[in-house]
């Protein structure tokens, strides 16, 4: 398994600080994506249990709370689901109060929808969704969260969302 990266001590990923940890690998290729460095699956570090450790001891450096961001990368694709899946679970099983907020290209619909176990799982467990491809001409620096105008910023725990109408993927 890979990973492209961690941020022990993120700023603008969420609200407050955050981990932020990229995810490697992703088919989606935005044009003009802020990560292009990810896209290649056989890229990145090798993950390991000194990295997830390093990922718990993290979130609570010096005393201080962190939420915990998944970027990529493409956390929810097939290949990333299981590593997504365990970092889920052990955060939450050592912090359960830890806020997990996870970017993806792909749309929240399509995902509640689909039956795979480690995905409805890793959706059970995150508090916030950013869903949709990034799309260049619809960019917006202004907008939390999101780097374009069709993303969205789902609370999973309400089913309740902030954004634009998104059309499904093709």
């Amino acid at each position: 398994m890979k990973y492209a990266g961690i941020i022990y001590n993120d700023f603008a990923a969420a609200p407050g600080v955050s981990l932020s940890f990229y995810t490697q690998g992703c088919h989606f290729h935005c044009l003009g994506c802020h990560n292009p460095q990810t896209w290649d699956f056989e890229g990145g570090r090798e993950f390991t249990q000194d990295t997830l450790k390093s990922i718990i001891k993290g979130l609570r450096a010096n005393g201080i709370k962190r939420s915990l961001a998944i970027q990529g990368g493409e956390p929810l694709c097939p290949e990333n689901l299981f590593l997504t899946d365990l970092i889920i679970t052990t955060v939450k099983e050592k912090y359960p109060d830890t806020e997990i907020y996870l970017w993806t290209g792909y749309v929240y619909e399509d995902l509640k929808n689909n039956g795979n176990t480690h995905l409805q799982h890793i959706l059970s467990e995150i508090d916030v969704l950013i869903d949709g491809p990034f799309i260049l001409a619809q960019r917006d620096i202004t907008l939390p969260l999101r780097g374009s105008r069709n993303q969205r910023v789902w609370n999973t725990r309400t089913d309740r969302v902030s954004g634009s109408p998104q059309s499904s993927l093709t």
